[in-house]
């Protein structure tokens, strides 16, 4: 089975069982857990067992003179600090959002009911304003392991996922640690209407001591290069779909005026608080399985957890091309690689990315 920080981070032998003691001990509350909500080739796979990638790649190479999360010249004054991940809210309540385009890259993740929810990570610029600010999952959790020890900031968890979160690689500057790094929205309802700055949380994190840079999680391209044509098409419009109680929809669709896609949510153009269009230079589908946890919210909904360990498709849209190829992480502390066919890396175009972690069967070309 895939591994699980509910068995690997509390040292649990086997997941099954793990998440009966979780369900003895939590019950059936998650403090603080959202719910909201809602032709084609689909890409079918399924995350498979950990084993080694028939891959030639290794992990992405570190460059000095670069931002390891966008690719980009490195900016002056952050290239020594550690990446910050701030978790977001995506319920339509939630929207429109602070920080998404500020981000070098964000992850997005199904939690309860059909409902996602953004890990976003900033490195190489600063945001004055993040948020709504939510609860940690264990998704993120083994997402982290790839990013060093990164400055972690949620809203709170269940007793579990805490402790999950205190003991993995990362620092803590979460609102309980740090009430003062961040405010209330008063013309946001709760509990969508905590928010805070990149600064703020930077700041908190500043005396935690063994931080280091992030490093690489994807390849890039060389400036101005294109993407292989041979193994891409030019790109459709991608449509990926969480589906449960409520239905999240996501397209993406190329604009060549600013050679980025352009993303909606729900059928309308997906905006920041900003009033801009989130629109990132790539966007990777990692088309993954999720399994139960055996935790459930307020509203008695199950909370599920990515697979993140194995193999499976990967589509990567990328200066106007869509490349299909597969991803593979063999253990939690690896880096994981999407590659094409042949084993070689896909590499991206410098700059923001969003990665889908797409439910198996949700993905297709429209």
């Amino acid at each position: 089975m895939p591994t699980s920080p509910l068995g690997s981070l509390s040292r649990r032998p086997h997941r099954r069982r793990g998440r009966a003691v979780v369900a003895a001990a939590v019950g059936v509350c998650l403090a603080g857990a959202a719910c909201s909500g809602g032709g084609k080739k689909e890409a079918a796979s399924t995350t498979t067992q950990p084993q080694p990638p028939a891959s030639t790649t290794t992990a992405p190479p570190v460059d000095p003179n670069a931002d390891p999360l966008t690719g980009l010249p490195a900016t002056p004054g952050t290239k020594g600090r550690p990446a910050l991940i701030v978790k977001i809210d995506d319920a339509p309540k939630a929207r429109p959002q602070a920080g998404l385009n500020e981000a070098d890259i964000v992850v997005e993740e199904g939690v309860e009911g059909g409902v996602t929810r953004f890990a976003t990570l900033f490195h190489s610029h600063d945001a004055p304003s993040v948020g709504p600010v939510r609860s940690a999952r264990s998704t993120d959790l083994l997402f982290a392991h790839q990013v060093g020890r990164p400055l972690f900031a949620y809203s709170g968890a269940n007793q579990v996922f805490l402790g999950l979160v205190h003991q993995a690689p990362l620092v803590d500057v979460g609102v309980d640690r740090f009430p003062a790094a961040y405010h209330r929205d008063p013309g946001r309802p709760a509990p969508y209407n905590l928010f805070s700055d990149t600064k703020s949380l930077f700041g908190a994190g500043a005396g935690s001591g063994d931080t280091a840079p992030p490093p690489p999680l994807f390849f890039y391209r060389p400036a101005g290069e294109a993407p292989p044509a041979a193994g891409s098409d030019p790109a459709p419009k991608v449509q990926a779909v969480w589906k449960l109680n409520i239905t999240t929809t996501v397209v993406y669709a190329w604009d060549e005026g600013s050679k980025t896609f352009r993303r909606t949510t729900d059928g309308a153009p997906h905006l920041d608080a900003a009033g801009n269009q989130v629109a990132p230079e790539n966007v990777v589908f990692q088309v993954v399985g999720y399994h139960d946890t055996g935790l459930v919210d307020r509203s008695g909904a199950a909370v599920p957890e990515a697979d993140l360990v194995g193999s499976g498709d990967a589509w990567v849209l990328t200066a106007g091309r869509l490349i299909k190829g597969k991803w593979s992480r063999p253990t939690e502390d690896a880096t994981t690689a999407y590659t094409l066919a042949s084993g070689e890396p896909i590499r991206l175009t410098p700059g923001r990315t969003w990665l889908e972690l797409v439910p198996t069967g949700n993905l297709s070309a429209l």
